[in-house]
């Protein structure tokens, strides 16, 4: 309403307006309604209540592109029609003019609020492709966009230089081949992707800013895929994706009851996984109308869905945008079936060809269907070539978007399916509107006011709407669906359960039972000339006899360890070793006693061959170094053994048998080290650290390959969440894994720990998050699962070795010992050696190393896999 001055304060005007200024502002008033009502009827159009100039100049330009390209008849009527149309809107312009302003002469008596006309504010924006505030008004505004995929030298041009409006209340079909852009446009309109250039508005704001609600609460997506979790009944994934949307668990069930009546799904407590694919895709529609979003973008939902199905989601999107609050944009190539459609846009090679309302078309086009509209077009463009860079014919204030045609008009759903091969190519034409005097801002797709238009305020794109959402990190909604479903995953996934507690225990008791221990059952080919061969006897004394010392000696070798094979000669004991047969050859000469007695009575006055008639000749296989290191020093061992034996019977010193150096008790471990508790550190942490590798290497590929990780994206979950979900998961694992792993390491198999075990607990749960991190990088870096698992397994071996997990870092070269350090195993290997044989604590440079290596591994990892994360997701 107008204005009504103050009679108090404001003084008496002198500038009243003649009775016949009156009656002449009637008479225009009156003109006007005649030539709106005329030209509604002409065009065959329903009333509406914005001004007709723009809708007028709109169907000019629309007939004089479709005339020039022939698709229009060209009879004498209908330009007969359009000639007076044009003297009628050219005459009508000196009254408009003078009609403004007989107006701004005196408003009091108006019934609407003149300044709206005449004056030009933010709120009451002119409809056009170069108006911000206009575009930031409508549901989705695109403006120049274009998306390139590939390298500069063999670029993809996905998106070339498309415009695109979507008014809000409407429901706007995207049509288009398979390949020519619509899921990647789509995805640059829920945030999911960035332009080259161009700039892209949904909901007044740009997508993927703070505040803006895209991806987010405010928009409901369902993709190609079904996208959902087989793992999950149908109730748990609505409680998951209304968690995520902010939706506490009342308002999930009260809709949750709703969308199965509405949809015909089975009972909530059925297993995705355990539905058909029609009832699948059913669900997947739900999710997208759980939390009641005002833009709902729907890809592609009626691809192999009966025609009931497809006539039902159809009927729905027309109900839900009756009342003008809600928003749908759908993807199909099924031509008439996007008929229901308020407006529809042609797609083809990333350009939008048309985007009209699909009466429109039919009308401008004399066709009976949308199919044969294509096919005309589709001969017709095919004329013209375009380069790449030109405006397309979408600059886009369609007919459609200022309110061609009532929604609340019967809908007629069709149960055509037939599919068009979309080969279009661009339109030279541009439609631009320049001017609606300022009035069609204000309204919506019904005419209906738009209540969230407020007068001077000029949106930015990084408007917070509620302050405090500019500095909220993530809400409690959001964690605990996450957690839900890393837990309800492992926990429903037997094969996982097993590889994540089995797993561990299985590779700790074969460690423990394979490594370490004392060959066995190793043969020796004996050749012994002082025994007899015919009833194979070799007497043996245990008293001080200087007789049979060979058969003295044999006695001390270890028969649990060396099997004692006899031979004749040298020749055909060392043809056995030769064969496999043995691993090595002893040989004692015939005077084997007696020279050794003269050897140890002459002492230095032993001739040459005294001495070596004493020794004992012996061949061994040293093609496995641990079998004949181990036979050589059993072999030392038991001459050592054999020689005290001799002496103490002799009743002489012992110490005489020993070589001259005397090994005190070992400051640290025993006389006696063993293998295993030099690699068991090592292993421990192997095991957890590439157990975590494993299990979530491929954690975020195979959501991503189920279009699962978008979705949640979408729905407003950041990477950050994403990965804080999985840490806290994986935690809770990696404490599991490590009490089994230690308790059957050093309870039940008894490795040696002489440390604090709770310093040690620690260690092993930061090396096992350490592999998770490096489990999320690899996952985040690959596209396939089998790229994944080829890193996964090819980082194994190199960090295994290098790491002095299984031969000391002090054997390596020097630059490959500086590489080793740079590795996340190496120092924390270091450090449990040093806890767990040594007993050192924290305060120890080599234990406290380990642990700050560590935790900058983990810092690492995690900031990789964030900017990763980041990198794809825009």
């Amino acid at each position: 309403m107008g204005r009504k001055r103050d009679v108090k304060s404001c003084p008496p005007t002198t500038n009243a307006r003649p009775k016949f200024l009156s009656r002449t502002f009637d008479t225009r008033r009156e003109t006007r309604r005649k030539r709106r009502d005329k030209l509604s009827t002409k065009l065959q159009l329903p009333e509406i209540e914005l001004t007709q100039r723009v809708q007028y100049d709109r169907v000019r330009n629309v007939r004089r592109h479709a005339a020039r390209v022939g698709d229009m008849p060209s009879n004498s009527e209908s330009a007969a029609e359009i000639t007076s149309q044009e003297a009628d809107h050219q005459s009508d312009s000196g009254a408009d003019a003078a009609d403004t302003m007989i107006m701004q002469t005196n408003n009091a008596d108006s019934g609407m609020d003149l300044t709206t006309v005449t004056t030009s504010s933010p709120a009451m924006a002119t409809p056009g492709i170069n108006n911000p505030t206009w575009n930031r008004q409508q549901a989705v505004s695109v403006r120049h966009a274009f998306k390139i995929y590939g390298s500069s030298k063999n670029p993809n041009h996905v998106i070339q230089n498309l415009s695109m409006t979507v008014a809000k209340g409407s429901i706007y079909g995207l049509l288009g081949a398979s390949g020519c852009g619509k899921t990647t446009l789509l995805s640059c309109i829920v945030g999911r992707r960035r332009l080259n250039s161009g700039e892209i508005w949904v909901l007044g704001g740009k997508p993927g800013t703070k505040g803006s609600g895209v991806p987010g609460k405010r928009v409901g997506y369902m993709p190609q895929e079904i996208a959902l979790y087989g793992e999950f009944t149908i109730r748990e994934t609505m409680m998951y994706f209304g968690w995520i949307f902010g939706m506490c668990t009342a308002e999930i069930v009260e809709r949750l009851r709703f969308l199965l009546q509405f949809l015909d799904l089975p009972s909530q407590n059925r297993l995705v996984k355990n539905l058909s694919g029609g009832q699948q895709r059913r669900v997947s529609f739900a999710v997208a109308l759980m939390h009641d979003p005002e833009l709902l973008i729907l890809d592609e939902p009626t691809v192999g869905v009966d025609p009931l199905l497809r006539q039902s989601i159809w009927n729905h999107l027309v109900q839900i945008t009756k009342d003008g609050n809600k928003t749908v944009i759908i993807t199909t190539h099924y031509i008439e079936e996007a008929r229901q459609a308020h407006t529809i846009g042609l797609m083809r090679s990333g350009r939008l060809l048309a985007e009209e309302a699909p009466r429109t078309l039919l009308q401008i086009y004399n066709c009976a269907s949308l199919e044969e509209v294509f096919l005309k077009l589709s001969r017709k463009q095919g004329q013209y070539a375009q380069p790449p860079t030109e405006l397309n014919i979408s600059n886009n204030i369609s007919l459609a978007s200022l309110n061609w045609g009532k929604k609340d008009e019967s809908v007629c759903v069709t149960e055509e399916s037939g599919v068009v091969g979309l080969n279009f190519h661009q339109s030279k034409e541009v439609l631009i509107n320049e001017s609606t005097n300022g009035i069609a801002n204000h309204y919506d797709i019904n005419g209906k006011s738009l209540s969230g238009t407020k007068a001077n305020s000029i949106l930015d794109c990084d408007d917070c709407g509620d302050f405090t959402d500019c500095y909220k990190i993530t809400s409690w909604g959001k964690i605990k669906a996450l957690l839900q479903k890393n837990f309800l995953r492992m926990w429903r996934n037997i094969g996982v359960m097993l590889f994540i507690f089995a797993l561990p225990v299985m590779q700790v008791i074969l460690f423990c039972l394979a490594i370490g221990r004392d060959p066995t059952g190793l043969k020796l080919a004996i050749v012994n000339h002082e025994m007899s061969y015919e009833n194979m006897s070799c007497p043996v004394s245990t008293n001080c006899s200087f007789s049979y010392l060979s058969c003295r000696y044999l006695n001390f070798l270890d028969n649990e360890t060396m099997i004692k094979t006899y031979y004749p000669d040298p020749e055909s004991a060392m043809e056995a070793v030769r064969r496999g047969s043995a691993w090595g050859t002893l040989y004692f000469t015939e005077n084997f006693t007696d020279a050794l007695v003269a050897r140890m009575a002459l002492g230095r006055d032993s001739d040459e061959e005294t001495l070596d008639q004493s020794e004992i000749r012996v061949w061994l296989d040293m093609s496995n170094q641990q079998v004949g290191l181990m036979l050589a020093r059993n072999l030392q061992y038991s001459y050592r053994d054999f020689a005290k034996d001799l002496l103490s019977a002799c009743q002489q010193n012992t110490k005489l048998a020993d070589v001259p150096i005397q090994f005190k008790e070992p400051i640290y471990g025993t006389n006696e080290p063993s293998f295993t508790d030099f690699v068991a550190p090592g292993v421990i942490l192997t095991i957890v650290f590439f157990l975590a590798v494993a299990l979530t290497s491929s954690a975020l590929i195979i959501e991503r390959m189920e279009g699962l990780l978008d979705r949640s994206w979408v729905a407003g979950v950041s990477p950050g969440e994403i990965l804080f979900s999985h840490v806290v998961t994986q935690f809770v694992v990696m404490c599991g894994q490590t009490a089994l792993v230690l308790i059957f390491m050093i309870l039940v198999f008894g490795v040696e720990c002489k440390g604090d075990i709770g310093w040690v607990i620690i260690l092993t749960i930061l090396q096992g998050l350490c592999g998770m991190c490096f489990g999320f990088v690899i996952s985040a870096i690959c596209e396939l699962e089998r790229n994944a698992i080829q890193l996964a397994l090819g980082s194994f071996y190199p960090t295994l070795l290098l790491s002095g997990v299984i031969w000391p870092v002090e054997g390596m070269p020097t630059f490959l010992r500086y590489i080793s350090q740079g590795l996340p195993l190496t120092m924390a290997t270091t450090a449990l050696r040093s806890m767990l044989t040594r007993g050192w604590s924290i305060t120890e440079p080599n234990v406290y190393n380990g642990y700050i290596s560590t935790i900058i591994w983990i810092v690492v990892f995690l900031t990789i896999s964030l900017l990763v994360l980041k990198f794809k997701r825009g």
